[in-house]
Parts: C-alpha cells; structure tokens; sequence
C-alpha cells in the first residue's frame, strides 16, 4: 500500500517543516506541496525536501486562493502519477494522527467497500506567545462537550476526509468531504484525528487573514464565511491586534477550562517532534479504555453538530422555496 499526503502553503515556514517531517515519520510515503507565492521561506523549505526525493513541489504563482482547484490537482498527481492507495489532502496547520499504528496501517484495515474516512479535527488553542515554536507552547485542546454551531468560531466541530486514490477525484474546498464521488464512507469509525493549530501567533494570523479575506472577498472561490472573513473585518477596522488578543488563553483561562472540562492539556505533537529531532522513531499508541470513551463522547457530539447544520441547510432551502413562491 502506498500512502501520499498533500499540503497547500502560503507563509507557512514557522510549522511546514514540522508538517512534512511528521507525516513522512507518521506513515507518509510522499508528500506532493503547492506553493502558492510564500515570501517567508516556505519555499526553500519545500525545495530541501524536494531535493531529498521525498517531495514533489508545484509552484503556484497565481494570486488568490483556488484551495478546491490546486487539492484536487494533488489529488489526482497522487493517484495517476505517484501511484497512490490513499490520499490525504492535508492543510499546513494540520498533524494527522493515527489512533494506533502508523497512517498507513489504520488506512490498511478499512474494508474494501469503502472508500473515504472521516477523521476528527482536534482544535489546539493559542497560547500567548514567548518565542518559542508552536508546539512547546501550544499543548492546550479543546474538549468538544457540546456541539459548536456558530460559523465564525474557529472550534466548530468537523470532519476531514482520507480517501482511496482516484485520478479522477474532485476535492471540496477546505477537504471536508469530496464531490462527484462514488466512494462510499465509512461513518462509524474515526481511525484519524487532525490535530489543528489555526492560530500559532499574532503575526501569523494576520497574514492569514490578509491573505484569505481578499482571496474571498473577490470571489475567488465561494465567498467567505466565519471565522476568516470576521478576522478579516477587524482587520479592516484596525480591530486585528484587540481580536487576537482576546483569543488568546492566557493562564487563568486554561485552568478555568481545565477545571470545567472544556480544554485538555495534549502533548502529543510536541512529544513527537521532540523525538524527531532526537533520531527517534514515531510511535503511535492504542488509546485506554478512559481515552476511547471520551472519543466517543466527542463523537456523539460531532454527529449531532452535523444533524443542526443539515437543518439549519433546510430551513433555508424552504424560506428560499417560500420566497419564490411568494414572487
């Protein structure tokens, strides 16, 4: 079986080292990257791998955001060119880790009738930032005891989808699932879970939010919605510095999120790259019985944010029926 995972990149040099080593230690066999004009030393990071003939690298020098376009390009290279069993479309903030064994044994034990897998997203917190890299100070996860369904936060519970390679595949915009697809989903088994660090540090959010507020502001893709274009609104507003701060956990905030079962502290990923710069090899440990049972719990909770966005979907299909009715 052969593994492939895909990263998109703008400015992303303070976590894509850490992003590529990982997954090529996690199970990864290749990883193909599209760099989307980084100016921050991005590229040249990506070229080191190249030159390791670990990765292939697509320079994209088109301005805007096409995400949905260039994954799908991946997607596709991975299969027709690379030979790929499995393909993730990863972002470059994102870690995925398998709940036992390496990537490429959980991916290997899912039935042959199906084709796609949908793994959590583990929202990491922002942490107040004292030079050091992301992961030694960001260790603090948010707990998903009740489902989040306000579409500018950034802790919405969603999924994130792994799938069989397919030459032919369509990525959906953000790779929460895919179109045009006959894969079927295998919906009761979350083998993955996508640790996710959106915001690393005041500079590196807002270059974020400049970049992606103008890709969907005109419309590059679908227009913007959450927590994107609301941090692209302080931007304009020169709110930017005051919006981040107040996302900030600082000290008292995490142990009161501590105390109420709202955060958790998470060392995973820091723990790993830690044994990368070390020389030691990755290892992936079964969950206890406490661990899976509160993944359950999560579960539970993801699957009913899902059931009030489908709702919430139709109740707006019926007043757009209504209204048309009307007229």
């Amino acid at each position: 079986m052969k593994l492939v995972v895909t990263v998109l990149a703008r400015d992303e040099a303070d976590v894509i080292d850490a992003q590529v080593a990982f997954h090529l230690n996690a199970g990864a066999d290749f990883v193909i990257a599209t760099d989307n004009n980084s100016q921050d030393g991005t590229t040249e990071i990506l070229e080191a791998y190249e030159r390791q003939g670990v990765l292939r690298l697509i320079r994209e020098p088109t301005e805007g955001l096409r995400q949905g376009e260039w994954v799908t390009r991946m997607a596709r290279l991975a299969a027709a060119e690379h030979g790929a069993d499995w393909v993730i479309n990863s972002d470059a903030d994102e870690f995925w880790w398998p709940r036992g064994g390496s990537l490429k044994e959980v991916l290997g034990a899912v039935p042959g009738q199906y084709g796609i897998v949908q793994a959590f997203w583990r929202s990491f917190v922002p942490r107040p930032d004292d030079g050091q890299p992301f992961a030694e100070r960001m260790t603090a996860r948010l707990t998903q005891l009740a489902p989040i369904n306000d579409p500018t936060s950034f802790y919405r519970p969603v999924v994130k989808v792994a799938h069989r390679g397919d030459p032919r595949v369509v990525v959906a915009r953000g790779n929460h699932a895919l179109g045009q697809s006959s894969f079927a989903t295998l919906t009761t088994w979350h083998p993955v879970e996508v640790l996710h660090f959106p915001l690393r540090s005041r500079a590196q959010w807002m270059r974020k939010v400049e970049l992606q507020g103008e890709a969907f502001t005109k419309h590059i893709e679908r227009s913007g919605t959450g927590y994107h274009l609301k941090g692209y609104d302080a931007l304009r507003d020169g709110r930017i510095e005051q919006q981040h701060a107040s996302l900030v956990i600082d000290e008292a905030a995490l142990e009161r999120g501590l105390v109420d079962g709202s955060l958790v502290i998470d060392t995973r990923l820091r723990d790993a790259l830690r044994a990368l710069r070390a020389g030691k090899p990755l290892a992936f440990l079964a969950a206890t019985q406490a661990e899976d049972a509160a993944y359950a719990v999560e579960g539970a909770v993801l699957s009913e944010a899902y059931t009030v966005r489908a709702q919430r979907r139709l109740d707006g299909l019926e007043q757009r029926v209504a209204s048309l009715e009307q007229r």
